[in-house]
Order: C-alpha cells, then structure tokens, then sequence
C-alpha cells in the first residue's frame, strides 16, 4: 500500500536551481546499490538511513549528485528492481520518512538526487497483476502456439536466461523478458501511461531531482510480436535492433516524460532530469534518446565495452561524441555499475588500469557516472559460493551445479553487489553491526575508506584530487575537446589548459613534457627533456 509521509512539508531544493546551464551536462553522478551501500539496522542489508548516514563521503569525494538504486516495496526477486508498489518504500530499506530525510540531507550537502524508474514491468506481486483481469489490460498476455497452446506465443528469450514467457492457470501466457516475477507492462494502454506519470509527480513532489529510467529501450515490442529466428538472444542485445528493444515507439514515451519534466520544473524552479538506460546497436542510435525533446542523458555502454587499446578508445570516444554533439546533448561516461563486471577486474592490467581509466574518463567532455566502490579500487569478487548468490540469472542460466549458461546474462552480477568496506580490519568492515548479506573478502582491510584516507598513494585520494581539480580547472566538464598527435598505444586530447595523456600499453612511453604535471594515475618520471609515461597510466598536464 502507498506510503504517507509522517510530518509533509514543502520539500528543499538542490542547490543551484532555476533556469540556466543544465546541471546534468558536465555532472559526476555516484551510484548507490543500497542493499550494499551502509545498513544501520544490524540484519547485514543496507539501506536508506544507512546511505543517508554515509553521504558526507560523497560530500568529501567531490561529486555532485547520487544515483539511488530501487528502494520501493518489492519481493525482491530482482533486487528491486521487481516493484509491487512504486509510492511506498520496502521495509527493508525503510519507510518513505527515511527517504525524504535523505533527500533532505543530501540537498543540504550540496549534492542532488536521482531515483531508479522501472517502467518495463512490475513485480508479479503488483496489484493490477494480481487482479486477472486488470492484468490482461495493462500487461502482455498472448495465447500459445500448439495445438492445444501448449506453446509459447513465439521464440523470444528472457535476459535472464529460459524462455521470456510463463503459462497461467487459465492456459495463455504472459510476457517478462527478465525474470517470471517481473512481467512487462503494455504500454499501448493509455492508463498506464497516465499511472507512471503521476508516479513521477509524486516523487518529484517530494524533492528528488530527476530519475535514472531503467530499461528505457524496451517498453514497446514490435507488431505482432514476430519471431527472431535463433537462439542466445541476450548477446544481441546493443548489438541490434530487437523487436523487444530499441522500438522507435518508446520515443513518444520519452517525449512526453520531458514535457512533464520540464514543465514541473518550470513551475518550481527546479532542473529535474531524465537518465536513460538503454541499449542501442550504435551511437547514433543512442543519440536518439537525448534529442532536445526527449531525455537529458543516456548512459554510454560503448565506452563502458571498449577494449584497452588506444585506437579502439579513440574511435569510440569520436564516435560517441559526434553523435551526442549532433543532437545538442552531453556524453556521458561510465566504467561500472551493478550489472557488469567491476572494470579493476574487467579491463586486465589490476588496479594499474583502472585507476588510468578513471582518469580518461574524468577528462572527457560531458558528464561521468562512478559506482559505488570504484573510488576504493575494488575489484569484482570472483569467488562467491554459489548458495550465496542472488543474482536470478545465475539461477535461470543454467549456471548451478557448474553447469554452463545457455542463453541469457552469465549470473554472475553478485560479485560487484558485494557491500562496501568502511573501516576496521575484519569483515564486515563497518558495513554494519550484522555481517553483510554477501560475504566480503577477508583481505579488504587495506582498501576500507578508513585505511586510504589521507594516504596520498591510494586511489581514494586520486578520487578526490581528481574531482577537486575537475571543479576547479573551467577547461573540464562540458566543452571542447581536441585530439593531440601521440605515438602508438598513447592516447592523447586536449581541454582547454589541460592535455590527457593515457598510455594504454604495458610498458613505458616518452614524450616530451607538455607542461606542468597536474596529476597522474601511475608515478611520473624523466628530465626537462622527456617525461616518461609508466605502462597503464594517465595523465593530466596545465598546458
């Protein structure tokens, strides 16, 4: 049932609001996954007052706005992201006081706040589901093929692995392309429309400052629903267009949302924002998304799956940047987030690596999206055992009892979910005073935000020097960006004042110097004459 706030008042306004540049274009948002974020109340699952307790850290690391992942009532069967009822917060992360407390807080720190949407599917437990015949209304319920409809109404799959239909008691069947538990909605039905609408209004009511739409790309299936032909669906995925995904009808969708987005906002003197997630085969249609009628930003997986090579993360940033500069819009940048492999695991080379490729990132034009636990160099946990996993991919991928997945995600999202270390030199790391609801490595000691603050080496403080100088140096964030001759294996662009210079290789480079160092990811050696670039490092020079 929908919460009420127990003591309403006018809500407080991020900082900066009002008319003018938006915010969001040159903005570094951090994502919190809450359940893995802080617990405060002992049962090793975090949540809102534990995020809320922690946001000084966000505050001291120097971003500007917090990504929150979905904390609405839900059986969970997704980590959220299966909502049964999206005005009312899950006991397990708190009640809707706790959330306007922490949007309260986050304003006064300074920082802004964004909040998941999942308009794809509800959770299977969502009232119009539960009513049979609302759910035949509002969600994607087919007859089967076969003689006596025993089977599926075509071949497509679910992300998660299996087949993306379930049969019912009364023989027809309905559409999920995730889990069972998490049914699509039908958006050819004007009254839910009409429901996320005010779903939006009721949380930008109570003061967040834009939301992060989940599965943006996939609200609208094609006609008929036609067969794809093959199996392994779930690499197809951003690799072409579906007739699950990157339908031009969710257009509309978005367009209409911008209206209410800016309407609101011109009526409150807010800029509140729309994030989309979504997976589009190339760049330009990614641009589609974040068209000046449609939403602000759109997260940019291509970066996210380029190799470590510098012609491959030149050809990709041009690309990116050519297609979002095309349509009036920021680019955004990201490395991590909860559904994909932490990139101090992922790009090879360790922490090396990482820690150059965050500060590629950072200098790029637009706006950059951290995860929780990047700044720490966390790497992804490789070796959960499989009776703590959650992730239900790993259990529809076929993935238990070592067997091979045979279509789907790999199921393995649970290793970048595992909770944050604070302090101390034993698990859970001052996570909270019940353990965590998965296990943490026994040698994190050393990368607790405890152990690295102060320590000029750590990448915490590389974090934090990093965003401090982006603040700082006008030549960062949105605006220009030139490419700079550099030999083989080196990257090299220019801001205005600043040139990055990134050795993607895994030896030294020297080039001659181009300037006053600001900061490098990996020590930086040489003469008057040279300076010489360590292998799988980046660095920012005031030129």
């Amino acid at each position: 049932m929908t919460q009420e706030l127990t003591s309403p008042s006018p809500a407080p306004q991020a900082p900066g609001t009002g008319r003018g540049p938006g915010w969001w274009r040159d903005a570094v948002i951090y994502q919190v996954y809450v359940r893995s974020f802080a617990d405060s109340d002992g049962d090793g699952i975090g949540d809102l007052r534990g995020a809320r307790a922690r946001l000084p850290h966000l505050k001291d690391l120097g971003v500007d706005a917090v990504w929150l992942t979905p904390f609405y009532a839900s059986p969970q069967a997704d980590g959220g992201y299966d909502v049964a009822d999206y005005r009312a917060v899950d006991p397990l992360f708190g009640s809707l006081q706790d959330a306007d407390d922490l949007i309260r807080t986050a304003h006064e720190l300074g920082l802004r706040v964004i909040v998941d949407i999942v308009p794809n599917h509800t959770s299977d437990r969502h009232p119009w589901f539960r009513d049979p015949e609302l759910a035949r209304q509002r969600y994607l319920f087919r007859p089967g093929k076969g003689e006596s409809g025993e089977l599926p109404p075509n071949d497509w799959e679910s992300v998660f692995g299996g087949p993306a239909w379930t049969r019912t008691e009364r023989g027809d069947w309905y559409l999920h392309l995730f889990a069972p538990e998490q049914p699509d909605l039908n958006w050819d039905n004007p009254e839910v429309h009409a429901e996320f609408e005010a779903i939006l209004r009721f949380w930008l009511d109570l003061g967040v400052d834009g939301f992060r739409v989940d599965v943006a790309h996939g609200m609208i299936k094609a006609a008929g629903l036609p067969d794809i032909g093959h199996g392994q669906q779930a690499k197809l995925i951003g690799n072409q267009v579906l007739p699950f995904f990157d339908q031009d009808g969710v257009h509309a969708i978005h367009r209409t949302w911008r209206r209410l987005l800016d309407g609101y906002g011109d009526a409150h003197g807010r800029q509140v924002v729309g994030v989309a997630e979504a997976w589009a085969p190339t760049a330009e249609r990614l641009a589609l998304y974040v068209r000046p009628d449609e939403l602000h930003q759109a997260f940019n997986f291509q970066f996210l799956n380029a190799p470590w090579e510098a012609d491959a993360l030149r050809s990709v940033i041009g690309t990116s940047l050519a297609a979002t500069t095309s349509v009036g819009a920021p680019t955004t940048w990201v490395l991590s987030n909860h559904d994909v492999v932490r990139h101090t695991t992922r790009l090879g080379g360790g922490l090396d690596r990482a820690r150059a490729a965050t500060l590629l990132m950072l200098a790029l034009p637009g706006s950059a999206y951290l995860y929780q636990g990047e700044e720490l160099g966390l790497p992804e946990v490789t070796d959960l055992p499989d009776e703590a996993r959650q992730d239900p991919a790993f259990f529809r991928g076929g993935r238990t009892a070592g067997a091979a997945a045979t279509s789907g995600q790999d199921g393995f999202r649970d290793g970048c979910r595992v909770p944050l270390p604070w302090s101390g030199e034993l698990p859970p790391y001052g996570f909270g005073d019940g353990g965590s609801w998965l296990p943490q490595p026994d040698d994190w000691a050393a990368l607790t935000v405890e152990a690295q603050t102060g320590d000029p080496a750590s990448t915490l403080e590389l974090y934090r020097t990093a965003l401090a100088l982006r603040r700082q140096l006008p030549g960062l964030g949105d605006g220009e960006m030139s490419w700079a001759p550099a030999p083989d294996g080196v990257l090299a662009f220019t801001r205005p004042g600043v040139l990055c210079a990134v050795n993607t290789l895994g030896h030294e480079v020297e080039l001659p110097p181009p300037g006053a160092l600001l900061l490098a990811s990996a020590p930086v050696t040489g003469n008057g004459h040279a300076a010489v670039l360590p292998g799988d490092s980046c660095t920012w020079w005031a030129i």
